[in-house]
């Protein structure tokens, strides 16, 4: 099969197109034929060799996928041959064959494509586990996300609104605030022209808002704390502008504040099972209608992952990016 590996950590210049041998399914996995795969920023990190694979995953690049199955593993009972499903992976999504866990994979949403369908998985399983799970966003609350152009944050924008929450958002242009905003975000924050902290204080009269999905880190975590509301709740799923900061506790004490986050690809076959089933009940019907839809930015072929790689990093997209096959 062809594929896309990295010959060595450095820059995108360094995934380079390849044959490999096409990956058997083993006891409760799927063979998927990739139609598109997903680009992430946790594909660049592992391209820069700072995000190994976790034990046992492809060392190819790519954590979300979709396509047809084409063979099953023992065990499977759900999927048969000539199903068309959309799948988060444990690595390996830039090839023409995957496999992965048969219990991590939905059906691709009624009228979608694939292209579409394979900007689904590392986004939504992201967002619901970290904005609804771990930060208990409910309805009639506020949320505020950084990175609000991103596939992540488009992601994070409609599922708040859907879920009946006030959206804010901070991103680095007024192209993408008016995208953001288009989509549903009540403001949008141009950061490189005001403080999100005043803003959001303005916004809400003061109080802060409930929930933040922060993916820079750095000098934002101090600022959160600011932002939020009492009993308010900040999530961390990256940190771009750096992975440690000094905050006043103090703050976070008297504001009753809690402060969590996490990362997906290390988490247990059993854990994004789990979540893989509460999307299927709580969102893929949105799904299916329309009602929900990922912000696509570009499709780039699979032998040009390095070009797909530049157009992320050089954080010019709005949505998604994928790899078609």
């Amino acid at each position: 099969m062809r594929a896309v590996e990295i010959a060595s950590p450095g820059g995108p210049e360094v995934l380079t197109p390849v044959t490999r041998p096409v990956p058997q399914p083993q006891a409760g996995e799927i063979l998927i034929k990739v139609a598109a795969a997903g680009v992430n920023r946790p594909d660049a990190l592992q391209r820069a060799g700072a995000y190994d694979p976790p034990p046992g995953a492809s060392d190819l690049p790519g954590l979300e996928a979709a396509g047809t199955v084409v063979a099953v593993g023992p065990g499977v009972s759900r999927w048969v041959i000539g199903d068309a499903v959309t799948a988060l992976l444990p690595g390996g999504g830039y090839a023409e064959y995957v496999t992965t866990p048969a219990d991590h994979a939905l059906p691709v949403p009624e009228g979608m494509g694939m292209t579409e369908a394979a900007a689904l998985c590392e986004t939504f399983f992201t967002v619901w586990t970290n904005v609804f799970e771990r930060g208990g966003l409910t309805a009639g609350e506020s949320l505020l996300v950084h990175g609000g152009s991103s596939g992540i944050g488009t992601t994070a924008i409609q599922l708040g609104r859907l879920f009946g929450a006030r959206v804010f958002v901070t991103a680095g242009s007024a192209e993408k605030c008016a995208a953001c905003e288009a989509l549903g975000a009540e403001a949008a924050i141009n950061y490189r022209e005001a403080d999100f902290v005043s803003e959001i204080g303005t916004l809400t009269s003061g109080r802060g808002v409930d929930v933040i999905l922060d993916m820079v880190g750095g000098s934002y975590l101090p600022r959160d704390v600011k932002a939020l509301a009492p009993d308010g709740r900040l999530v961390m799923i990256a940190f771009l502008g750096g992975a440690k900061a000094e905050l006043n506790f103090a703050q976070v004490m008297v504001k009753r504040l809690t402060l969590t986050g996490s990362t997906l690809r290390p988490q247990s076959i059993g854990a994004k099972a789990r979540i893989a089933r509460a999307l299927e009940a709580q969102v893929w019907p949105h799904l299916n209608t329309g009602r929900l839809a990922p912000v696509m930015d570009s499709p780039f072929p699979l032998e040009e992952a390095a070009a797909a790689h530049t157009r992320m990093e050089s954080s010019g997209h709005i949505g998604k990016i994928v790899l078609t096959v």
